[in-house]
């Protein structure tokens, strides 16, 4: 794929998002289910690579662009991960007064709205192509009610996940 090609479609997705994994409806369509560049598997192994590290969740891109076309593709999804931050400073300067009027602050809930929906609906074909067997059913459900009832880190949560899935493995 040219790198042109894979920073303009980053970009995309980097740029439409609001925090973390909301790039990931772009990202899954331009590059999984359009392009074919990437199976949801792949995409999946990127995302838990993005979420494994320290940092931001959306360093996910970097791993995707690695997928895709090796270092120069992890330096291509870096830059794209990195061109937002730069662009919504004048944008934030610009908009910022405007962000209390009503009609601002509801187009903004808007967007937030439909972002949290696609997030939904691209984060079903990734959980069915991660969750395949009983145990691994039981290990992603435990980890969404420790999840959703405690205040545990992501990160804790990953690790006792990758801990049970080996011990279940060795059994």
């Amino acid at each position: 794929m040219n790198l042109c090609t894979l920073y303009l479609l980053l970009l995309k997705a980097t740029v439409t998002s609001f925090s973390g994994l909301t790039s990931l409806p772009v990202i899954h369509h331009d590059l999984v289910v359009e392009r074919r560049l990437l199976s949801d598997r792949d995409l999946s192994a990127a995302v838990a690579a993005g979420r494994a590290g320290p940092g931001p969740y959306g360093l996910y891109v970097v791993s995707v662009g690695y997928l895709v076309a090796g270092v120069p593709g992890a330096a291509v999804g870096l830059l794209a991960l990195m061109t937002p931050a730069f662009l919504i400073i004048p944008m934030a300067r610009y908009l910022g007064p405007k962000a209390r009027q009503p009609r601002v602050r509801a187009a903004i809930e808007g967007v937030l709205a439909s972002a949290a929906g696609l997030l939904i609906v691209s984060t079903v074909p990734l959980a069915r192509e991660s969750v395949r067997d009983p145990s691994s059913v039981a290990i992603a459900a435990v980890s969404f009610l420790v999840l959703t009832a405690t205040r545990l880190d992501v990160g804790w949560a990953m690790l006792g996940a990758a801990a049970a899935g080996m011990l279940l493995a060795a059994l």
